[in-house]
């Protein structure tokens, strides 16, 4: 276990967020400049975030400039964002990745199958990419739970993707109408919590200040017990939350009370 978070601590709750950030470049109008700028951001003055996560075809140059000994990781996306592409072509996505240099994997898991009643797709897609980025890649499903909307599905989708052995659940892309909620970040976590295995999760779109990460924080506490959040375990989607981590840990502040946005 990691140490306990002093959630009444701004600074420590900022620090906290820092480590566990995946630092996002997700745009459509990302280029190979804009994702290497957001690359020489993850290490700051406070620290490195977990990992930068970025689109596959931007992975060669990203691992380029962070070297091969960098304490930040790389994340990439695949199955990204529709979840509708074939098993085949996913798997050849990760695996031109990999062999890029990506470290962590986030897939977009086949959630209009689930929707329409059928977990095969889900389970087969998850299975595939499994066996195609086997440890120590991580693996991060990511549930698009701002679609599946119902709360069962929701549980369904993590117990799937649990059993099917991902390493972190992860709620959206970021490209949703609805992307994280604490509402879908307490279904899921209750999820690993019955699992009783070591699994981690991540929320991700719309988390911009150190208030809502505090919030995700007290909610993982509440559930899964104090010192349980660390990078192995938790990350946050983010790419503005950067700005009012190091505006909070600067001592400092925008006019609206947040960090600068990135």
């Amino acid at each position: 276990m990691a140490d306990a978070i002093d959630l009444t601590s701004p600074r420590a709750v900022a620090a906290a967020a820092l480590s566990c950030l995946d630092l996002t470049e997700l745009g459509d109008a990302a280029t190979q400049d804009t994702t290497l700028a957001l690359v020489d951001r993850a290490v700051t003055d406070f620290g490195p975030v977990a990992a930068v996560c970025i689109w596959p075809r931007f992975v060669a140059a990203a691992r380029a400039r962070l070297g091969q000994n960098s304490p930040v990781r790389i994340a990439t996306v695949v199955n990204f964002p529709s979840g509708d592409l074939p098993v085949e072509e996913v798997v050849a996505e990760t695996v031109r990745a990999l062999a890029d240099g990506a470290d962590e994997i986030d897939l977009v898991i086949p959630w209009k199958a689930l929707i329409a009643g059928d977990e095969q797709p889900v389970r087969d897609m998850i299975r595939a990419v499994r066996a195609a980025a086997p440890a120590p890649v991580t693996l991060k499903t990511i549930l698009e739970t701002g679609e599946l909307k119902d709360p069962s599905l929701i549980s369904r989708a993590a117990d799937i993707a649990l059993e099917e052995q991902a390493d972190f659940i992860k709620t959206s892309t970021g490209k949703a109408e609805v992307n994280a909620t604490l509402e879908a970040a307490r279904i899921m976590l209750e999820v690993i919590q019955r699992s009783g295995r070591n699994v981690g999760f991540k929320p991700a779109g719309g988390i911009r200040t150190v208030d809502d990460a505090r919030a995700y924080f007290a909610l993982c506490e509440d559930i899964l017990g104090s010192g349980w959040v660390s990078p192995a375990t938790f990350r946050f989607g983010a790419s503005g939350l950067l700005g009012d981590i190091l505006a909070t840990l600067e001592g400092r502040s925008t006019a609206t009370g947040q960090g600068e946005a990135y």
